[in-house]
């Protein structure tokens, strides 16, 4: 007797909602994997910025033999194991924003029955506040907390359907540390492709697993992976960090002017809701 060998999906997106995810780019990433892995002997992929996992979980449905080290560092796969949790909240709240048109506000009282489905679901010890964030707040705002997300408006923003996350870790090598100890780690051993998306610069990484602003000197030092490895790298036009690398190699030896600056700082206001920090440096010859 034969059996045939079961299909298993292949997800172009995240199952769960996650800031920055790189759906958009799989099939130019798909061609890139095909030049590396059936080119250059690559046994390994290590994704250094796991995310939301879609990198590793394509990688590895395309090429099964391939050892995928997923780097959850911002804990995604806690959310997909608590999926079933998360979907049970959602068709509990749903319903309250059920008469309204998409996008619109939520008023007071059905947003009090929101919040205590949702306080509750808390005090029981799991809420994705992420994919509660997607389905009840303004259009790219997140809260990561109970604290943070009570004190949001609500719209109706919902998915009519559940999430689905069967199958998608499958095979997967999960780890969490930070990327420059788990590069240290496979840095020098041959047929190592190292898949790099950190986050890009200035962005707010609260829902990265982290309360800090990814700098620039965060951004800079990734490219201390890419010397001597197999990469595949993702970036912005936002960040201009190929046109400062460029420059760099065009004016090689330039030093630092700063080095003795003196630096004065005063905080700025952009909007209401948005600070930035004013700079002046100053340096006596």
């Amino acid at each position: 007797m034969t059996h045939k060998q079961e299909r298993r999906t292949t997800f172009k997106t995240a199952p769960l909602p996650f800031q920055g995810q790189k759906h958009r780019f799989l099939t130019e990433y798909q061609k890139a994997l095909k030049e590396f892995v059936e080119g250059n002997e690559i046994h390994t992929l290590v994704d250094l910025f796991g995310g939301s996992g879609l990198l590793s979980h394509v990688a590895k449905r395309l090429y099964p033999n391939l050892t995928v080290v997923y780097n959850d560092y911002d804990d995604y796969h806690i959310r997909l194991q608590n999926i079933d949790r998360t979907n049970a909240l959602l068709s509990e709240i749903r319903p309250f924003a059920a008469h309204l048109p998409k996008e619109a506000k939520i008023v007071d009282t059905y947003r009090s029955r929101i919040l205590e489905a949702v306080e509750k679901a808390e005090n029981a010890g799991f809420v994705d506040y992420i994919t509660l964030s997607a389905s009840l707040l303004f259009s790219g705002r997140y809260a990561t907390t109970w604290s943070a997300f009570q004190k949001e408006g609500f719209y109706n923003r919902f998915i009519s359907h559940d999430y689905n996350a069967a199958g998608y870790l499958d095979g997967l090598v999960i780890c969490k540390y930070h990327y420059q100890e788990l590069f240290t780690y496979y840095q020098g051993q041959e047929g190592v492709l190292f898949v790099l998306d950190p986050p890009y610069l200035s962005t707010d990484t609260s829902t990265y697993n982290s309360d800090q602003y990814w700098k620039l000197r965060d951004y800079l030092d990734v490219l201390k992976v890419l010397q001597g490895s197999n990469y595949i790298y993702f970036t912005s036009g936002k960040s201009a960090i190929v046109d400062l690398c460029r420059w760099l190699s065009d004016n090689p030896g330039f030093r630092n002017p700063f080095d003795g600056a003196e630096v004065r700082t005063c905080s700025a206001q952009l909007n209401y809701s948005s600070r930035y920090l004013d700079m002046m440096l100053y340096k006596h010859r």
